[in-house]
């Protein structure tokens, strides 16, 4: 009689998050299951229609929570980060980038996990960043490289802005530009490589699964380098809707960030604005390392902004012609 081997666990912290998702589908696809922590479960529920997903109802910054979510588990990967605080002191980022990740790699050692896979930021640097966001990445993989007695390997991904369907770069753009005829644009010359969301699973998943990965880092950037004005204007393009984008000097774009400080949710910062003043580009090419061809955001942004534009288009067409 075959005995039935179990498919090795790996828990996902910000498992339900824009890249979590994407990420939880192709671990299931390779094999894996899957234990995803989250606050609210019942906002999450849809990622139960995968096989082998499980959602559990925790507070990851409990360390004796954290150490009941790595047992028996494979390997831990963290996606946890936020892009803005609520004050502006940095104690959220340090909490979110640093705390969180001393605690995940002491529970990762009680608990013998074999693997940490973790998602910091292109340009991270504990004492060189600009901005809160920055430092405290960079804080965070300093941490882990010099962790005393580390018994588990670790991959550190350094990614570009990520886009796909769902994305909060992309689709936040898109939203202003189908209610702004003239878009003020703050730091129009920051540099990006924007990187596909699925490439970056992807990444995941083979660094998961080769000895190459072991202790490494990898920039994650897609095929092309694009200022954040040439962005706007191609997803205005991919609209099919004409604006005019006005870049704001430096002197402007640090005024806008401070009053936008101040807004409810933050959309944009004067720690956004700091991160801007470094490219987002990568001098390696790590997905090529991991055999993935990286995806150009030209070929995607049409399956997700074009289609959902036409199809409001004829929405709205349909409710005229039927006098709604």
């Amino acid at each position: 009689m075959a005995v039935r081997t179990a498919l090795p666990t790996v828990c996902v912290l910000g498992g339900t998050g824009f890249v979590g998702r994407s990420l939880a589908a192709r671990l299931v696809s390779a094999g894996y299951n899957v234990r995803v922590p989250t606050r609210h479960e019942a906002r999450h529920r849809e990622l139960l229609v995968l096989p082998g997903v499980e959602l559990i109802e925790a507070d990851v910054h409990d360390e004796r929570i954290l150490n009941q979510l790595f047992s028996g588990v494979h390997a831990a990967i963290n996606l946890v980060g936020i892009l803005n605080e609520k004050g502006r002191k940095g104690t959220g980022f340090h909490r979110a980038h640093v705390a969180l990740v001393e605690k995940v790699a002491a529970a990762c050692q009680q608990q013998a996990v074999a693997k940490l896979l973790h998602m910091s930021a292109l340009k991270a640097n504990a004492e060189r960043g600009p901005s809160h966001y920055l430092r405290t990445k960079g804080a965070a993989e300093h941490f882990l490289k010099e962790f005393p007695g580390r018994t588990f390997h670790f991959t550190i991904f350094q990614p570009s802005v990520i886009f796909g369907p769902g994305d909060s770069f992309v689709n936040r753009f898109a939203g202003l530009l189908r209610l702004l005829p003239l878009f003020p644009l703050a730091k129009p010359d920051a540099r990006f490589a924007p990187v596909y969301v699925e490439d970056v699973a992807e990444a995941f998943v083979r660094a998961l699964r080769t000895e190459q990965a072991i202790d490494q880092t990898y920039q994650l950037c897609g095929p092309e380098s694009y200022s954040l004005q040439e962005i706007v204007e191609l997803v205005a393009q991919t609209l099919a809707i004409r604006r005019i984008v006005v870049g704001l000097p430096d002197a402007l774009s640090r005024v806008q960030a401070g009053l936008m400080d101040y807004l409810p949710g933050k959309p944009f910062s004067v720690d956004n604005y700091r991160s801007l003043t470094v490219a987002s580009t990568c001098t390696e090419d790590g997905l090529g390392a991991l055999g993935i061809t990286a995806t150009s955001m030209t070929g995607v942004l049409p399956q997700y902004l074009g289609d959902q534009d036409r199809r409001q288009r004829l929405f709205s067409r349909f409710r005229q012609r039927s006098g709604r």
